[in-house]
């Protein structure tokens, strides 16, 4: 991220190199700056003569390269975009004289989304060495909070970090789909109120008190009345609270909480540290490490990887996806 974010801010500083090579599994980083070499290098009365967009399916690097080796028309720069230059991968050799070489007047800019060029490879080693190279991975889920709050906050707007994890749990790691509803509630909230939990639901519909988030702080302060209160809840709704989500978000859950029992000094921000929260959560880590001591994390992580393989259809023909996660929580929560 810190990464496309330098870029973004080298482009926006006009400090344009003649190359780009955007690649990786995430595509929203290659878009942000693609999309901004599109729309904010040329201006619009430049663009006609000055600005190609080709695709990799319909194109070749000859031809690439062509467009390329030209001179800008009454600008200073002339914009050639290649998008999905994935389709081009065994082209890429074709570049390799011209990378030693570029034309200093073009911004060359390939959108390689999905995966890297053979790092092994020639043209692998020029694209690293003489041009702007991104690598665009996947964020880690405990990295996403930390992107919607920088994203809101770039544009003007706070959120509270319990709306945060909502939309992390309901949204997982895709950032072109996060991106896309937060963009929703810039056209419906005003930037001088915060977006809390009540509108999360109201705007985007996930339930602010019936879901994982509130099922692991309900574990964790052993509210038992409520933990069943939301099983039944996401029993009654399993489209939109599948049970490998469920799965997956306890096992995060207990995996924090060893780690918190590991530490020496429990303070909160050793605490928020090693689970990888906001600090704004470690109180609630705190209470569920010490309802919870290290033998019981141990012994519910086996019972979820049991739970998970039954979810699988291992060993449960006869049980239904919200029988096995009541059976899963009442055994968690027996002493």
């Amino acid at each position: 991220m810190s990464d496309a974010l330098k870029i973004l801010s080298d482009l926006k500083q006009k400090k344009y190199q003649p190359v780009y090579f955007l690649c990786g599994e995430e595509s929203y980083f290659i878009d942000l700056v693609s999309n901004y070499i599109e729309n904010n290098v040329l201006d619009e009365s430049e663009k006609g003569f000055n600005q190609v967009i080709l695709y990799g399916k319909e194109t070749n690097m000859a031809a690439v390269l062509e467009n390329a080796k030209r001179f800008p028309m009454m600008a200073d720069y002339q914009v050639v975009i290649v998008k999905e230059a994935q389709h081009l991968s065994k082209q890429l050799d074709q570049l390799t004289s011209y990378l030693e070489q570029p034309q200093q007047t073009t911004i060359l800019c390939f959108a390689y989304k999905y995966k890297t060029p053979d790092g092994r490879s020639k043209a692998g080693k020029l694209l690293k060495k003489h041009s702007v190279y991104l690598e665009s991975k996947p964020l880690y889920e405990n990295k996403v909070p930390a992107f919607i709050t920088d994203i809101l906050k770039s544009k003007g707007y706070r959120i509270d970090p319990k709306a945060t994890q909502m939309l992390v749990e309901y949204l997982g790691t895709d950032l072109n789909k996060i991106n896309n509803e937060l963009g929703k509630l810039e056209i419906v909230h005003p930037k001088d109120q915060p977006i809390t939990p009540q509108v999360i639901e109201d705007n985007i519909g996930i339930s602010k008190d019936y879901n994982n988030f509130e099922l692991r702080k309900a574990i964790g302060n052993r509210d038992i009345v409520k933990v069943h209160r939301i099983i039944n809840y996401f029993g009654e709704n399993p489209k939109d609270h599948p049970i490998v989500l469920t799965i997956g978000q306890l096992y995060s859950f207990y995996t924090q909480l060893l780690k918190v029992h590991a530490l020496s000094d429990k303070n909160p921000a050793n605490v928020a540290r090693a689970a990888g929260v906001n600090p704004y959560f470690a109180n609630e880590i705190i209470t569920a490490a010490r309802n919870f001591p290290m033998k019981y994390c141990s012994r519910a992580i086996k019972l979820i990887r049991k739970a998970d393989m039954q979810s699988k259809g291992v060993g449960s023909h006869q049980l239904s996806q919200n029988d096995i996660l009541k059976e899963l929580i009442v055994n968690i929560m027996s002493r």
